[in-house]
Order: C-alpha cells, then sequence, then structure tokens
C-alpha cells in the first residue's frame, strides 16, 4: 500500500459542512481513523458528540497527532485550507474541493514542494486503501477488495468502474488514487507510479488518463525507464472535439500531444497494454496478471 494504511490519522477541513459531514461518516464506517475536524469559528465543539473540532489545524495536529489532512470547503478558501495543512506539518494532503483557479494551485504547489507535503487533488475522488484501512476522499469504500494492484486516475467515475471491475474478477487493490483532473494537480501519475514501482504490495497497476495536458506522456517515459510491473491503461476523451472542455479543467485539446491517441501511442510504446473500452480494463489486468504468473 501507498500513502495511507491503518494508522493514518484523519482531520477534516470543513467537517460541519454538507458534505465534509457526510464523508466523514462514510470514512468513519470504512474504518478510517477520523480523529477531528477543523472549521474556523467552531472550534470547541464535537462532531457527532464524539470528535474534537477546532478552530486551526495546527491544533488539530497538536492534540491529536492528525498527520492527513481531508478537504471539503469552497474553492475560495480551498488553496488557503491546504497551505494551513502543509504549514502544520501534514504530510498527506487530499483536497476533494473542484473550481480552484490554476493560478492558486501553481502557488499551492509551489510551497507544498518547499514544505515535503504530498497533495492528491484538487478536483479529484481521494485515496482508498482496502480492506478497511483507510478512505481518504469520496470513493464508495464497499467495491474495494484487499488485492495487489494499484490503481491511479484522472478521472473519478472510471476510477470506480475500475475498482469494481477489479473486484468481481477476484482482484483485490492495494491503493486506489485519484489525482484529480485538473491541469496542476499536486501529484502527477509519475509521483504515483514511483510509489506503486516501490510497493512491494503492488503487483500490477491501471492507469486512467484523458485528453488535455501531457501527463500520459510523462508516465509512459517513465514506464519504460523504469517501471517492471506490468501497466494496463485506458484514455478517456477519444471523441472529444478539439477546443472543448469535457468537464475536468485539465481535459482540453490544444495541440497534438494532448490527444487521446497521442497518449494512447506513447503508452503503448512504452509496453502498456492499451484498452480501446473501459468495459475492457478489468478482463485485460485479469490476462496481465495470469501472464505474469501473479493470479
Amino acid at each position: 500500500m501507498i500513502l495511507v494504511d491503518e494508522n493514518t490519522r484523519v482531520v477534516v477541513q470543513g467537517i460541519t459542512g454538507g458534505q465534509g459531514s457526510y464523508h466523514a461518516r462514510a470514512s468513519l464506517e470504512y474504518g478510517t481513523k477520523v480523529v477531528a475536524g477543523a472549521t474556523p469559528g467552531k472550534g470547541g465543539t464535537l462532531f457527532d458528540d464524539k470528535i474534537p473540532v477546532f478552530n486551526r489545524v495546527e491544533d488539530a495536529v497538536k492534540e491529536t497527532g492528525a498527520n492527513a489532512s481531508l478537504i471539503f470547503v469552497p474553492a475560495a478558501f480551498a488553496a488557503d485550507a491546504i497551505l494551513e495543512s502543509a504549514d502544520a506539518g501534514i504530510p498527506i494532503i487530499v483536497c476533494i474541493t473542484e473550481g480552484l483557479p490554476a493560478l492558486d494551485e501553481l502557488v499551492v504547489n509551489r510551497h507544498l514542494a518547499e514544505k515535503g507535503a504530498c497533495l492528491i487533488g484538487p478536483n479529484c475522488p481521494g485515496i482508498t486503501s482496502p480492506p478497511g484501512r483507510c478512505r481518504l476522499g469520496i470513493m464508495p469504500g464497499y467495491i474495494h477488495k484487499p488485492g495487489n494492484v494499484g490503481v491511479v486516475s484522472r478521472s473519478g467515475t472510471l476510477t470506480y468502474e475500475a475498482v469494481n471491475q477489479l473486484t468481481e474478477l477476484g482482484i483485490g487493490q492495494s491503493t486506489v488514487v485519484g489525482i484529480g483532473g485538473d491541469p496542476l494537480p499536486g501529484s502527477t501519475f509519475v509521483d504515483i507510479l514511483k510509489l506503486f514501482q516501490a510497493d512491494p504490495d503492488t503487483n500490477a497497476v491501471i492507469l486512467i488518463g484523458e485528453i488535455g495536458g501531457t501527463n500520459e506522456q510523462a508516465a509512459a517515459e517513465y514506464i519504460k525507464s523504469k517501471m517492471t510491473k506490468p501497466v494496463v491503461g485506458f484514455i478517456a476523451g477519444a471523441t472529444a472535439p478539439p477546443g472543448r472542455r469535457m468537464g475536468h479543467a485539465g481535459a482540453i485539446v490544444t495541440g497534438s500531444a494532448s490527444r487521446a491517441d497521442e497518449k494512447k501511442k506513447a503508452l503503448a510504446a512504452a509496453g502498456v497494454a492499451v484498452v480501446e473500452s473501459p468495459a475492457e480494463i478489468g478482463i485485460t489486468m485479469q490476462r496481465a496478471l495470469k501472464a505474469k504468473g501473479l493470479i
């Protein structure tokens, strides 16, 4: 597993809001150690009569030993929330919020690099470590199964689709990471692939990309030169018209390299088993694992 485990202690920023409270409860039900909330002006209260809420993340870290943060705050305040976590010494930060301006993301990423903190997101579904170790985000916990396939994806819904296909085939996951679909994500494919390559609990990886940018080409270069584990890939957005945003802020074709066909070519040249339909992700991974004698 990577990034999070059963010892991860989570502070939820925005725990008193609608989404924050809902997913804090869902994470608790999954087995996540949610130890604190942080909402300015609500310090000194209890969430669900048991989880202390603090005005500042720094106070939550000092009082509860929180070592990961999960952010559910409006876009206008999300960048400050990320910076607050980093300044409080939180090493793993997951920001679910979408709609952050690219300039804010640039400032955040530079600051986090200086602090040595890892950001997943923004505009992402987060991280899940089955079985019931840690759900740091919004993924449906019940579809996950413990195992040895890592999943990294720019798409939230396709993350769930891939995981569900694996589970139905009896193939479990080591860690599932949704990096988000923004142009300047806190963590890239390469960042996560490096962790999966070094992880003894991960035998193979599913990579789900989409149109826009060149993140997938960078992943292909890393896979070709460094990865020894089989990788199955899918690129969403093959039929998207050039110049039109397709849901995610980063999913816009502005040049030949950002097209789906170019990304698929790069991944295939790196030895990735690229599928044409999301319906083929699970069965293709099953074949790859059998070919390697891993199942």
